[in-house]
């Protein structure tokens, strides 16, 4: 069956997601930049209140994907620290000036994250080429790609997800999210064939998910 993950910027869309029917949760803050790096001891609470899967952003600052040697030890050391609290998995992305993946460095955050799987997140819609970014980063060694198709949403990226998905073949997961609601999601799953999809499911302009809207999103998932 195809799975949901919701992307919450606190605790209580967590516990909404967790109990209406999402598969997993990538916890974050920073809404208004496209999430960073969420508080350390509100993911101890929401690992305590859920027992979904639960994916952290690592993310230290809004703006670009270009990390100062600063930022990349920061990011580093976030990764170290949230092991301990039983999650299962990270979300993160380094570019280069070019906006290029950035093999080297991801790689050595993919690393360190081991045993838990890493998600490329949505720096993936900043790159150029989607063919060599795709092998990029699979060469890096992440399990998910967290894409809008490199444009602002789904269904203007539409035509590009259904050929990252057949370019993946199996290798990683192609995980369509932005722009995602239940009015669109069985539309984006005929057209990619993806598996696993994406939402934050704020609908009212609030920063909490929708319970209804989760709900239906899951419902609409073949």
């Amino acid at each position: 069956m195809n799975k949901l993950e919701i992307a919450c910027f606190n605790l209580e869309s967590a516990v909404i997601a967790h109990q209406n029917g999402a598969d997993r949760v990538e916890l974050c803050e920073g809404i208004e930049v496209g999430g960073t790096t969420p508080n350390f001891e509100v993911t101890t609470k929401v690992r305590q209140l859920i027992d979904i899967d639960l994916n952290v952003m690592i993310r230290p600052r809004g703006g670009d994907f270009v990390y100062s040697d600063t930022e990349f030890e920061q990011m580093k050391l976030e990764i170290t620290e949230f092991k301990k609290l039983y999650i299962n998995g990270f979300v993160f992305g380094i570019l280069d000036e070019n906006n290029n993946i950035d093999v080297k460095r991801n790689t050595e955050l993919v690393d360190l994250a081991k045993p838990f799987p890493c998600t490329f997140h949505r720096a993936f819609d900043e790159i150029i080429n989607f063919e060599q970014a795709l092998e990029d980063v699979i060469s890096c060694g992440f399990s998910t790609i967290l894409t809008s198709g490199t444009h602002s949403n789904v269904m203007d990226g539409i035509d590009v997800l259904k050929k990252l998905v057949l370019r993946a073949q199996n290798r990683i997961t192609i995980m369509p999210g932005g722009g995602l609601r239940s009015t669109n999601i069985n539309h984006v799953q005929e057209i990619t064939q993806a598996t696993f999809y994406h939402s934050s499911a704020i609908t009212d302009g609030t920063l909490i998910a929708n319970p209804e809207e989760i709900f239906k999103l899951k419902s609409n998932l073949k």
